[in-house]
């Protein structure tokens, strides 16, 4: 169902972005800034576009953050983890069917590295919740990496093991790295959601909290959504 609330309530939600992001976000490194990786991409010489999948809970806003960060070309909404049978929204809501809401990036290697892409999404949502971030609760909305070859998997693992060990979280992480087999874009509405729909309850709390982190914390990798 889409919401709306009053412009008002809007300009002064707006100011509060900062704060709701701690509060929706649930995290437990708060504003405190994630170490760049160790371990980082050996193919940033390279100019073909790569291909990775990120999933921490609500798809709309993990889309939403990675629309607006340099060198990404295209980041989209759907599913992985799942058969294609499942790959519905109303069936994949339901837990059962072993899906992630996750969103494809497609990088350019030659203007981000896929260890800034880890740092940025490891900022944005609490790793250490099992199958729940903020409001929503459930499998589907795990925290999870989906690595397309060999030397993701390689950078992932080893940045989480750095995160582990620097003590920035509390708690262990839990976001599971698993091989990229298929992803499934999600309906048509659910693309661009929080950029169409900015007004929504759920977004402004929610979501445009992580895009105005991304804007604070990574003002050089920030840009506006094209």
């Amino acid at each position: 169902m889409r919401h709306s609330i009053p412009r008002r309530a809007v300009a002064t939600l707006s100011l509060l972005l900062p704060l709701l992001f701690l509060l929706a976000c649930n995290s437990t490194h708060a504003n405190v800034a994630l170490p760049t990786p160790a371990v980082d991409d050996s193919l940033a010489a390279t100019s073909s576009p790569q291909t990775t999948v990120f999933a921490g809970g609500c798809f709309w806003g993990i889309q939403a953050v990675f629309e607006h960060v340099k060198g990404v070309t295209q980041a989209t909404a759907g599913y992985s983890g799942g058969s294609a049978d499942t790959a519905q929204y109303e069936t994949v809501s339901t837990g059962t069917t072993g899906h992630a809401e996750s969103v494809r990036v497609i990088y350019d290697p030659a203007q981000i590295t896929y260890g800034q892409l880890l740092r940025i999404f490891f900022s944005v949502h609490d790793p250490t919740l099992l199958n729940r971030q903020g409001p929503d609760e459930g499998t589907q909305y795990r925290t999870a990496i989906f690595f397309a070859n060999d030397n993701q998997q390689r950078i992932a693992a080893a940045y989480i093991d750095q995160l582990n060990h620097s003590g920035i979280f509390r708690n262990p992480i839990v976001t599971q790295v698993a091989a990229l087999k298929a992803f499934y874009p999600a309906e048509a509405y659910h693309q661009d959601y929080a950029f169409l729909h900015p007004d929504n309850p759920y977004i402004l709390i929610n979501d445009l909290p992580k895009v105005s982190y991304l804007r604070q914390q990574f003002p050089t990798l920030y840009v506006e959504k094209r």
